[in-house]
């Protein structure tokens, strides 16, 4: 997937039936999605402990759709070329689960499948900027990670702007991600600060409507 002026969506399996979790993939898929975001956690990186490789293989062998995997994993080096093998498009890992960001980006890279980093709301864009130019993806998360029905925090915005400011600066086509609280309400705000990926949850996997629905309702919400 490679970034340019069209707008991702990619739902959270985090909030899907887990009882039904393809039922809900297929019917997002149908919708038109761009692509799934399965978490990964740990119960160390973050206190829960969510979605593993299987789950990956699983929908791997159903689908030909971009699995986006977030790793909110502690040391994630281990199990990168696992994630990879069971059918991942991209490993997003945190800048602050990582002894060697650099080196673990290098080895993702090595897999042939996109790589990302992840920051969390109180870690600076600093951190990350003299590194678009060897990720496909940068996540800014938009809640604190690993807990479920956080709100959306308002002041990532700012940071979101100044990473768009910098990959727009060095002629990048590295994505923006966003995820943590989006909605409706929210998705607009990130993608006016410069979002161009998407992830939402709740707002997709819901008992409120069909999924369809919801997705449409999204994306007409940041046009």
């Amino acid at each position: 997937m490679s970034s340019n002026s069209k707008l991702y969506l990619v739902p959270s399996i985090l909030s899907a039936d887990p009882g039904s979790l393809w039922d809900d993939v297929e019917e997002a898929i149908e919708a038109g999605i761009d692509g799934i975001h399965i978490d990964m956690m740990d119960g160390h990186f973050v206190p829960n402990i969510a979605y593993g490789i299987l789950t990956i293989e699983a929908l791997r062998k159903r689908s030909s759709i971009f699995l986006d995997i977030h790793m909110m994993v502690k040391n994630p080096d281990p199990l990168l070329k696992k994630i990879a093998d069971a059918g991942a498009s991209n490993i997003t890992v945190h800048f602050e689960a990582c002894n060697n960001i650099k080196k673990t980006v290098s080895e993702i890279k090595k897999l042939d499948i996109q790589a990302g980093i992840a920051i969390n709301p109180d870690t600076s864009a600093k951190n990350i900027i003299d590194m678009l130019k060897d990720v496909d993806l940068i996540l800014a998360m938009t809640v604190y990670p690993g807990l479920p029905s956080q709100s959306f925090i308002p002041s990532v915005l700012s940071k979101i702007k100044e990473i768009r400011k910098s990959i727009n600066e060095l002629g990048l086509s590295t994505i923006l991600e966003v995820d943590g609280g989006i909605n409706t309400d929210t998705a607009k705000l990130t993608v006016e600060a410069g979002a161009n990926m998407i992830v939402a949850g709740s707002a997709v996997f819901n008992n409120l409507k069909p999924t369809s629905d919801s997705i449409e309702e999204l994306r007409k919400s940041v046009l």
